[in-house]
């Protein structure tokens, strides 16, 4: 697995924000249906997930924060579909461009956050997006935009995580709304040892949502079996 090489010597001055957390921005989502068979060989799954997906939708997200408790900040997820007899959905990997939301992110809800470099250009109807790992490029993506807005709400694309951290398990609910339009991928290429390949598998649906709100609830803990 990659070193990530950016992180502080000095967590204890990173900024600790408790949830809540009300967050806005705009960002870009691809729906898929993973395979079982991909989830488990391809998807960089952690060593407490393997061999318990059971399946649900999936989420590649790639998020421009605006506005947090923590400042501004970039991210890209995966949420590969449900996992244990819980049924609960999991981030398995999940990339930001600042500490403050990587030390956040873990404490806060157990969600395994790592730092790296992003660049983010926009244009006309276009999002052109880059994350490095030092002078690598491990993700890029071009992905346009078009036609009438509609309303999204997490009641259509409902979230239940639970993550672990640290030995802990966190379950957290979000819960948010914003405007979108239907979306494209022009370009994605990858670097698979740090992000699933998802290269040649096409997505349900791409959306382009702008703006959004979403809430980051304080989570549960629980005892639930794997």
């Amino acid at each position: 697995m990659p070193e990530n090489h950016l992180i502080s010597k000095d967590l204890h001055l990173v900024l600790k924000s408790p949830p809540p957390w009300q967050l806005s921005g705009e960002g870009i989502i691809l729906i898929f249906k993973f395979k079982k068979n991909w989830v488990e060989n391809f998807g960089l799954l952690p060593k407490h997930l393997e061999g318990k997906f059971k399946g649900g939708l999936g989420y590649v997200m790639l998020v421009n924060y605006e506005k947090t408790p923590v400042g501004p900040y970039h991210e890209l997820l995966i949420i590969p579909g449900k996992f244990r007899k819980i049924k609960k959905q999991a981030i398995t990997k999940i990339y930001v461009d600042t500490e403050v939301s990587t030390q956040n992110g873990r404490n806060n809800w157990g969600i395994p956050k790592e730092t790296l470099p992003f660049t983010w250009e926009k244009e006309l109807g276009k999002d052109i997006i880059q994350i490095k790992s030092g002078d690598q490029v491990i993700f890029s993506t071009e992905i346009t935009h078009s036609g009438l807005p509609f309303p999204v709400t997490t009641s259509l694309l409902p979230i239940s995580l639970c993550q672990i951290w640290n030995k802990v398990k966190y379950y957290t609910k979000p819960s948010g709304y914003g405007w979108g339009k239907l979306a494209k991928i022009k370009s994605l290429d990858l670097d698979p040892t740090f992000f699933p390949d998802i290269r040649d598998i096409k997505p349900l649906l791409a959306m382009k949502i702008s703006p959004f709100h979403i809430k980051f609830p304080e989570p549960t803990y629980g005892d639930e079996p794997f």
